[in-house]
């Protein structure tokens, strides 16, 4: 009985000293504006747009680059399927999960789940030298095909996938902007952040009248640069709205079944997104 007493004395002891150590971080300084310690979490969309570039096709009877290729995203809308376990890799995606190394800044590591689609029908310069042209339907002149899907189609479509640490500072706004603010109850930050990762793309392809291919496969890498704002309610729960540019080079495309046939090509892109998270500390 006696050393029961003291194990609980103990834990009470504990209870009121974490207990005022809450009270002291709330009345002489706001839970928010203290970070360091703390992870996070957040689920959300995107929408990207991406520059022309130049895709590489070699294998082993042939060698060709397809000049100034346009691309777009392959949007999902609103759609419940964002939080259905079993759909969610269908809409285009970013996961994130991070800790504050500092009350400003903080280390992550995501994926973003883009999706990346050739636009058909389209007439472009090629160079280089592939077999029986002109049985695709393709061919339009001299150093110039239309890219019908006989010829290529020509998709990362589940997805553009972007896995990347990131290393980013976060800064209230809204204590600054207004003296009076409780920022426990709602606070506004900016963060800004550059990352750095590799693309694993599951890409979609059909080239020159082969099998069509559709595999995960480690292709290259990218880097990144991003702005959002943090809009934090209650302490915990967050929404998050960002703008990312990058760039994005795949040296090592699969194209089909055969190991030798290969694609190469690299490409900026402009990201939209909109997210919500929660943070916490354990």
């Amino acid at each position: 009985m006696r050393s029961l007493l003291i194990v609980a004395l103990s834990f009470c002891a504990l209870g009121s000293k974490s207990f005022a150590q809450e009270i002291d971080a709330q009345t002489n300084g706001k839970y928010t504006s203290s970070n360091k310690g703390k992870f996070y979490i957040y689920w959300g969309g995107n929408r990207e747009k991406y520059s022309d570039s130049d895709i590489e096709f070699r294998g082993a009877d042939y060698n060709f680059t397809l000049h100034n290729v346009q691309a777009v995203d392959k949007p999902k809308g609103w759609h419940l399927d964002y939080f259905n376990p079993s759909r969610m890799t269908i809409p285009q995606t970013n996961f994130r999960i991070g800790y504050f190394i500092t009350d400003k800044y903080n280390i992550s590591i995501g994926v973003d789940h883009m999706k990346y689609v050739m636009l058909q029908d389209k007439v472009v310069n090629y160079t280089g030298n592939y077999p029986d042209r002109g049985i695709y339907g393709e061919a339009v002149a001299n150093g110039q095909v239309l890219l019908t899907e006989d010829f290529l189609t020509f998709e990362h479509t589940d997805g553009l996938n972007y896995i990347n640490t990131e290393f980013s500072r976060v800064d209230d706004i809204s204590s600054k902007l207004f003296k009076t603010w409780n920022s426990d109850k709602f606070q506004i930050n900016v963060t800004e952040g550059i990352g750095v990762g590799f693309l694993y793309p599951k890409t979609n392809s059909k080239l020159l009248g082969k099998q069509r291919h559709d595999d995960f496969h480690i292709a290259g890498y990218g880097l990144s640069a991003k702005v959002g704002l943090n809009f934090t309610f209650f302490k915990h729960y967050f929404i998050q709205t960002e703008l990312k540019g990058g760039y994005i080079n795949m040296n090592d495309i699969r194209t089909t079944h055969d190991p030798a046939d290969r694609a190469s090509q690299d490409f900026w892109f402009a990201q939209s997104v909109i997210a919500v998270g929660g943070i916490f500390k354990l």
